[in-house]
């Protein structure tokens, strides 16, 4: 078992968690067989925190020209559906029930695990195991999430079309959002501060930080949020918002757009963005995060500035640890 420490502490981790994730995880994928996952269909799956990076790795796969998508765990749960021809299974912990199960139900299918370890479940019932070695963590998951999306785009570097990015940078450049993103983070929460929900939204590899977002602000403050496709917000869901709810975007495209209109009605909105040309606003806080590379690469570090936020509602709430009140016995294996 790796160490837990408090929320605050595993962000300022981050940068030397995902070098030590880089290393680890190059290494590993050197002796690795991913013509599976290049052939595809590739089902990558997970639950909780794990699930979005599933959704985030999935669609980042897809712009590298792999056939892949992501399910929770538990569409599995039935042996007959032969879903994909390879099957990555996340698991921060590698202690989930769901995507353990799943893997369990087809001893003979391709089959990867991602988790912060090796030795544990997920590894008994999956072929090949990649662990992100990304060290302590924290209730709700920090370094353990974006060690997944650094070893889901090293996999689809491999797999599919190369993207070109620079990964050796990836560490350093969380190390400066950590730093330049902090104000306007504080900023961010005293906008969204007692709010009654907060809804999330992304497109694309965004829409899985917009899921793992919302899933923090649950977790870690104990409010109302949901998480939404860019456009399908536009569908009805944003009806109910008003100023007594928040919005907190991440994009370039149709949420710079979104965010300025959610602000010009009066709800209080946060866009995170690599467009420097977009200022704060009545009702809107924008946070900057220099583009690195499209997709997984700007989820990364746009992730971080949304876990200092929520780091701080929590805080202010009264919460600055993350303790579940109805944790459930039958969510984990034991190791």
């Amino acid at each position: 078992m790796t160490e837990r420490v408090p929320y605050r502490e595993a962000i300022a981790l981050q940068p030397a968690a995902l070098q030590a994730c880089f290393d680890a995880v190059s290494k590993r994928l050197e002796m690795l067989d991913l013509k599976p996952v290049s052939i595809g269909p590739t089902v990558l799956l997970g639950i909780g925190a794990s699930l979005y990076a599933a959704v985030a790795a999935a669609a980042q796969m897809r712009a590298q020209g792999i056939r892949a998508f992501a399910l929770p765990g538990t569409d599995l749960y039935d042996p007959s559906i032969d879903a994909g021809s390879a099957y990555i299974a996340f698991s921060a912990s590698g202690r989930s029930e769901e995507p353990a199960r799943a893997m369990e139900l087809r001893p003979n299918a391709h089959s990867y695990g991602i988790a912060k370890a090796d030795g544990t479940p997920i590894s008994r019932v999956v072929k090949h195991m990649v662990a992100t070695d990304s060290g302590a963590d924290s209730g709700p998951n920090t370094t353990s999430y974006l060690g997944s999306l650094l070893t889901a785009a090293l996999i689809a570097d491999r797999a599919g079309r190369p993207s070109t990015t620079n990964w050796t940078e990836i560490s350093a450049r969380a190390g400066a959002v950590l730093k330049t993103t902090r104000a306007q983070a504080d900023k961010g929460a005293r906008l969204l501060a007692a709010k009654k929900s907060i809804d999330c939204v992304g497109a694309g590899v965004a829409f899985g930080t917009a899921g793992y977002a919302a899933l923090l602000i649950r977790e870690a403050a104990r409010v109302a949020a949901q998480d939404w496709d860019t456009l399908n917000f536009l569908h009805g869901p944003m009806e109910p918002n008003d100023r007594d709810s928040g919005v907190l975007l991440f994009g370039n495209g149709r949420e710079v757009k979104l965010a300025q209109d959610l602000a010009g009605f009066g709800i209080p909105s946060v866009l995170v963005t690599s467009h420097a040309d977009v200022a704060d606003a009545d009702n809107l806080v924008v946070i900057h995060v220099p583009a690195f590379s499209d997709g997984i690469g700007d989820a990364i570090l746009q992730a971080i500035p949304a876990q200092l936020l929520i780091a701080t509602l929590s805080e202010d709430a009264g919460l600055p640890i993350c303790e579940f009140r109805y944790r459930q016995t039958d969510t984990k294996r034991d190791i």
